[in-house]
């Protein structure tokens, strides 16, 4: 079966094969209880984060490297997967949190179909996804939780080498936007909530992200600025070795706020560093 799960639709038969991805199957680097999400998140007990090797995505700063370039990781069947979701709300967990899921959406698919969580469901991407992989996940899904990294597509395909990240960003986040909203006291239980890395020399493409998530998301809907790029050193890149300057990070929250976005959440200085890097299990 030829895989066309992501945007790059690469054709791979991934029971035989790697794909663009990195991996064959569905393979889990780590689980546990993640106390840094955004609060709504994370609330009380943490969040049951999932991790998944691979990705469509080729950031080179990228926080999970080893993840992201399939270095890392235990193959699991979706039964398998089903297990973890179960261990997880067994231990306390706000929510079941799926951390770069797209390239594998439909294995985990089959394990929710498998066992349904009693807890929120929130899909973690990268962003670059598929509408009909959306579609099909999307029964399943409580919140989303987007990355939405760049509108200029030469920033994209400098830092991510995909040309046409924000044409799949952009109507993935529109398609999310469709989720209503639901709280309880402080926690996310359905929705969206959108995440933007300010990057360091990248602050004008930063302002032109918020326009558009202005322009599209219903009023009250989350955003999560965050100020945590650290060098992983992955990257020749000059503009890379360094972290966010405080002036360009004010420069982002100031505009995010004179636009009104509510709730906003922003992130301190000591929020870049490898401190808050998991380590894996696989």
């Amino acid at each position: 079966m030829q895989c066309t799960l992501c945007p790059i639709s690469c054709g791979a038969d991934r029971p035989e094969r790697a794909g663009a991805c990195g991996v064959k199957g569905l393979t889990v680097a780590k689980y546990y209880l993640h106390p840094f999400e955004e609060p709504p998140i994370s609330h009380a007990r943490g969040s049951g984060t999932v991790f998944f090797g691979g990705c469509s995505l080729k950031c080179v700063f990228c926080q999970n490297y080893d993840l992201s370039r399939a270095r890392r990781g235990r193959e699991v069947t979706p039964k398998e997967l089903a297990d973890i979701f179960r261990t997880l709300e067994q231990m306390g967990a706000d929510n079941i949190n799926l951390v770069t899921p797209d390239h594998v959406s439909d294995q985990i698919c089959e394990a929710l179909a498998l066992y349904r969580p009693s807890i929120p469901v929130v899909y973690n991407s990268g962003g670059y996804c598929k509408a009909d992989a959306l579609e099909r996940i999307a029964p399943y899904v409580d919140v989303w939780l987007p990355d939405l990294k760049f509108y200029s597509p030469d920033l994209s395909e400098r830092y991510t080498g995909r040309r046409d990240y924000f044409a799949y960003a952009s109507a993935a986040v529109a398609f999310m936007a469709q989720k209503p909203a639901a709280w309880k006291d402080g926690k996310l239980l359905s929705g969206l909530l959108v995440r933007h890395l300010v990057m360091p020399s990248c602050t004008s493409d930063s302002l032109r992200v918020l326009d558009f998530l202005h322009e599209t998301l219903p009023p009250h809907t989350p955003v999560s600025l965050m100020r945590q790029y650290t060098p992983m050193g992955h990257s020749d890149l000059p503009e890379l070795q360094r972290t966010l300057t405080a002036r360009e990070y004010r420069r982002v929250t100031d505009y995010a706020l004179s636009l009104g976005f509510d709730p906003l959440y922003t992130q301190e200085k000591e929020s870049a560093g490898k401190a808050f890097i998991p380590a894996w299990d696989f």
